[in-house]
């Protein structure tokens, strides 16, 4: 038997860090070797997700005090802006090192559309020129090859997902997108917030981050690419009272085509994808189908009215929407299938 590849997670004491812990716990190819989270040096991972006692893993530890040169891949859940330098500095100690990057800092392709977005200017530009992004179905090949990935937010993977196919065949106009976006508040972080307090945001939904979502740089840049032209969609997110999930409503303009049209599409390309699946005529997506699973489930219908369909989407903001889909992408870089440690099936109820 082979030996296994050793991993690190960058920034463990996070949602997406703790899911990736959760999933590589039980891979069979890897050993967790490196826990990193500044805050909490010295504690053990149960003490700061409890559900985790039943694990022998490594103390968390400052990011500075590992030593690199022994992993083979690092998954990155810090904040946006906090992690490019850290980067930079895990691949000059060590440039075999495979990285993960579930943060933002490095999926825009375009050096002032970052600093547009995240109001600073990129710190690692040599690195962002050599990211791939990592939304696993449309950049497979250049994902196997890649030394640095930039795992999608949670809400581009959905609405790539469902929509890319169908511009990039013609039948909907990619100058008239409008998705209605719903996700359960780890989407927001594990930080202190007032907007997640439970009293905060138990029992209601609320909008947030209107026609301003960083999500939505990606949405336009990847939507862009198959259009090829410039698009703008209008995306507007939600957070609604649940742990995790999410699910997309989008509204489209058809263009010579029917909803049907739109369903024979989306099944013609998902067809053989191991966690994309296209729901029958008359089934519509819903969380619950894949919380704690690596899947994706796709729906259209036709609108009343004319010439306009409505394509749901719905994941688990923290599996297929990061941490899962960041192993998804590692297989594919060690050439290892591509479903090892992502087929559990959904938790219901």
């Amino acid at each position: 038997m082979k030996s296994k590849k050793k991993i690190g997670v960058l920034g463990a004491s996070g949602y997406t860090g703790a899911d990736a812990v959760r999933l590589l716990a039980r891979h069979p190819n890897v050993e967790i070797a490196a826990l990193t989270a500044n805050t909490h040096n010295g504690k053990a991972m149960a003490e700061v997700f409890p559900h985790f006692f039943m694990l022998d893993l490594p103390l968390l530890t400052e990011w500075e005090k590992v030593d690199w040169t022994g992993l083979d891949a690092v998954f990155c859940g810090l904040p946006h802006g906090t992690t490019q330098e850290i980067i930079a500095a895990v691949l000059k100690t060590n440039p075999a090192i495979k990285v993960l990057d579930m943060s933002a800092d490095f999926r825009l392709r375009d050096k002032a559309s970052y600093a547009q977005w995240y109001d600073h200017e990129h710190r690692a530009l040599e690195l962002q020129d050599e990211a791939v992004y990592g939304l696993t179905e449309l950049y497979r090949q250049k994902i196997a090859g890649a030394r640095l990935v930039a795992c999608p937010g949670c809400y581009p993977t959905a609405v790539l997902l469902a929509l890319v196919p169908l511009v990039k065949a013609g039948l909907v106009d990619a100058h008239d997108l409008i998705i209605d976006a719903k996700s359960g508040v780890t989407g927001a972080g594990r930080a202190l917030k007032q907007n997640t307090l439970f009293s905060e945001a138990g029992e209601g939904l609320s909008p947030y981050s209107v026609a301003s979502h960083r999500h939505t740089a990606e949405i336009d840049q990847e939507i862009g690419v198959v259009a090829g032209t410039a698009v703008k969609v209008n995306f507007t997110p939600h957070l609604i009272p649940m742990s995790r999930g999410e699910l997309c409503t989008c509204y489209v303009r058809l263009k010579g085509a029917s909803a049907d049209d739109l369903r024979r599409a989306l099944e013609d390309v998902y067809r053989g994808e191991p966690f994309v699946h296209v729901a029958k005529k008359g089934v519509l997506p819903q969380t619950r189908n894949v919380r704690g699973s690596n899947y994706v489930q796709i729906g259209v219908v036709a609108d009343r009215i004319e010439d306009r369909a409505i394509v749901i989407v719905t994941l688990d903001n923290l599996v297929k929407g990061s941490a899962g889909q960041a192993i998804q992408n590692m297989n594919l870089m060690f050439d290892w299938p591509e479903t090892i440690g992502l087929e559990q099936i959904a938790l219901f109820p």
